[in-house]
């Protein structure tokens, strides 16, 4: 036997205008929208089922917002009665604890945590503690290298060196200059198979040594132009080597700022003997453990990245021409590389780097 339809929901004149803005409005959140509209046509005699069809919710949700209405008002279509909706399922605390262990524990038989240790450690479940983790940024199973100079002049260095980037001397030519030792000529042990649709290129893991070189670069730090040459070995003699054409390329009128790392091969005696000859030339030195200031690390990452790391090379010479063809390419169209940071800004990083180093010490020292 069909169900007789309900009689036509009371409203007020003034409940029906409002109730018809809601239902007209394209910016209110939906569920407002739809419940004022299902009033409206509950206030006109549509039937209930009917109503819930049109919607399409249940007629248990036409016949709660009919029964609110008079109780609550306009001012409550479609928002949450307190103490309704969904309730969080993992107290404040666990999530707290999890957080906790997250950064300052780890696993008896690990280094760091996992997503499945995690989950057994805090009794939630894997896609919880993913959960967890990603809203905080935590990735325990990623870790970054660094390492704060103990050069007793590092600010020294740091401040001339961020001087010759910054603010240059006039007549004259900055670069800078380093030597990518030990590149060596791997040839794989089977050609590759070529990149198509759902498929990544291959390539062996393993392959053939043809002997090495190395590689003696210098950025001109305004133009992002490289002057390079391969040499054997990575010794004082090859740097002077270098040096000699770098002062054969550059114009005589001009004075030649070198900024080098603190290998031995450009403090030898061959070296200063050389450049007391040359007295245009001017060596910066980086403070120790700091290859990042040296710009001319940024390009050997691009030439290994786009180059080297997935070339196969059958001898040496077929390497250095490789590099070769790569630096021409480059020169063709260079860009420089800008630095924007000062001094003082990198050093007030370095000094909450060395507070930071001294608390993880002393962290450290208390587990123990």
């Amino acid at each position: 036997m069909a169900q007789a339809p309900a009689d036509p929901l009371l409203l007020l004149p003034e409940e029906r205008v409002e109730l018809e803005a809601i239902a007209a409005s394209p910016s209110l959140p939906h569920r407002m929208v739809r419940e004022a509209q299902g009033l409206l046509w509950a206030g006109d005699g549509v039937a209930n089922t009917e109503i819930a069809e049109r919607l399409g919710v249940s007629r248990s949700t036409v016949l709660g917002w009919r029964r609110q209405l008079p109780e609550d008002g306009v001012e409550m279509v479609g928002r949450v009665r307190p103490g309704r909706g969904a309730k969080p399922v993992i107290a404040q605390e666990v999530i707290d604890e999890l957080v906790h262990d997250t950064q300052h524990s780890t696993p008896p038989d690990a280094t760091h945590w996992s997503v499945r240790s995690m989950a057994k450690h805090s009794g939630l479940s894997k896609t919880k503690v993913q959960q967890i983790w990603s809203s905080r940024g935590l990735k325990p199973h990623l870790v970054e290298t660094f390492k704060l100079s103990n050069d007793p002049r590092f600010e020294d260095k740091l401040i001339d060196v961020v001087g010759l980037y910054l603010n240059p001397p006039e007549a004259a030519v900055v670069l800078s200059v380093d030597e990518k030792s030990q590149i060596q000529a791997l040839d794989r042990t089977q050609p590759g198979l070529p990149m198509k649709p759902g498929r990544a290129g291959t390539m062996t893991h393993d392959y053939k040594r043809h002997g090495t070189t190395t590689l003696f670069a210098a950025l001109n730090v305004l133009t992002g132009a490289i002057l390079s040459t391969c040499l054997p070995r990575h010794r004082n003699g090859e740097f002077l080597r270098f040096l000699r054409l770098i002062d054969r390329s550059t114009p005589k009128g001009l004075a030649v700022h070198l900024i080098v790392d603190n290998y031995g091969t450009h403090n030898h005696p061959n070296v200063k003997a050389w450049l007391a000859k040359h007295p245009r030339f001017h060596l910066h030195f980086t403070p120790t453990s700091s290859s990042w200031l040296n710009l001319v690390e940024r390009w050997f990452r691009d030439l290994t990245a786009k180059r080297l790391r997935r070339g196969s090379f059958g001898s040496v010479p077929e390497l250095i021409a490789a590099i070769e063809d790569y630096v021409e390419h480059h020169n063709a169209d260079p860009k420089p590389f800008v630095w924007t940071k000062t001094a003082e800004e990198i050093i007030e990083k370095v000094k909450r780097g060395r507070v930071a180093l001294d608390q993880a010490r002393v962290l450290q020292r208390t587990h123990h």
